[in-house]
């Protein structure tokens, strides 16, 4: 299956992302912290041309510690603030809320020797589908400002969201890009939840997911379904054994594959399969 997903509704946000970018002094960028590089939006470098830049590591709490590590100095070198962050948590969130102050800092400094006075700092906030932007506003903002929902798509306009005097924030819908690089990167984004469950086959990403997992650390499935994922070297064979650990039953006394699927992509994103990074950072 090619991964490959850009409903309408994606090339008029870049539209008015295009239109609103005149009105901003910084561009946040929430990237998942699973996938750093492969939730980059191509576009957003374009449309951030100029503006100050920060980077959200988010969902850091799902990714392995030490990568995240990694590709904050990566991303830092490139010039950007970089945050980590679990967009629930309210002390990482406090740093997001910190940096872009240190950045409006710099603003209202310029605004003064301009003679002009008390305009807030505007930031929008933009990134893939479902990397939790809607999540992290609400939580800036101590209240339920933006929509949010646990599948992509649920941000479809634009959203001014007041947080104090002296920030303003623009919520914008998830964004992906007509063509991605490679299909790897597609598979990545499926895994993660970026791309419309809906139109996705969950029995073929699942195997591409316990190939990866096998490649990681073979514990990583033992240690949640048991040793009987280890019998076998056949990622379809590994499938069935998770249906049986986990009950996936049709009527008949058949595996579930398609259940058992459903259930090891859910494990893999909620993070019950332990902290995983799908990407590496660039070797210099």
């Amino acid at each position: 299956m090619n991964y490959q997903w850009y409903p309408g509704h994606m090339t008029k946000a870049v539209r008015m992302m295009r239109e609103e970018i005149r009105l901003v002094d910084i561009v946040i960028e929430l990237l998942d912290a699973r996938i750093p590089l492969s939730s980059i939006n191509p576009d957003i470098d374009t449309l951030a041309s100029g503006k100050g830049r920060l980077v959200v590591l988010n969902k850091y709490d799902l990714a392995d510690e030490r990568l995240s590590a990694d590709f904050e100095r990566y991303f830092e070198k490139k010039g950007y603030v970089v945050v980590k962050t679990d967009s629930r948590d309210s002390q990482s969130v406090k740093k997001i809320s910190e940096a872009v102050m240190a950045a409006g800092n710099e603003k209202f400094e310029r605004d003064r020797k301009k003679g002009i006075l008390n305009r807030p700092v505007r930031a929008m906030v933009c990134g893939i589908p479902n990397v939790g932007k809607s999540t992290l506003i609400n939580s800036l903002a101590k209240k339920a400002s933006a929509k949010t929902g646990n599948k992509p798509g649920v941000t479809r306009g634009k959203q001014w969201i007041k947080l104090n005097k002296q920030v303003e924030l623009l919520d914008t819908p998830g964004i992906l890009w007509p063509k991605f690089e490679d299909r790897e990167t597609g598979i990545k984004l499926a895994l993660i939840g970026t791309i419309n469950d809906d139109i996705i086959d969950h029995e073929e990403l699942a195997v591409k997911l316990i190939d990866i997992c096998r490649a990681l650390n073979e514990d990583i499935l033992k240690d949640r379904y048991g040793e009987g994922v280890l019998a076998s070297q056949d990622p379809v064979e590994i499938l069935t054994a998770v249906a049986k650990s986990r009950g996936a039953l049709l009527k008949g006394g058949e595996y579930d594959l398609n259940r058992a699927a459903r259930l090891l992509l859910d494990d893999f994103r909620s993070g019950r399969l332990g902290r995983i990074t799908l990407d590496r950072p660039p070797v210099n």
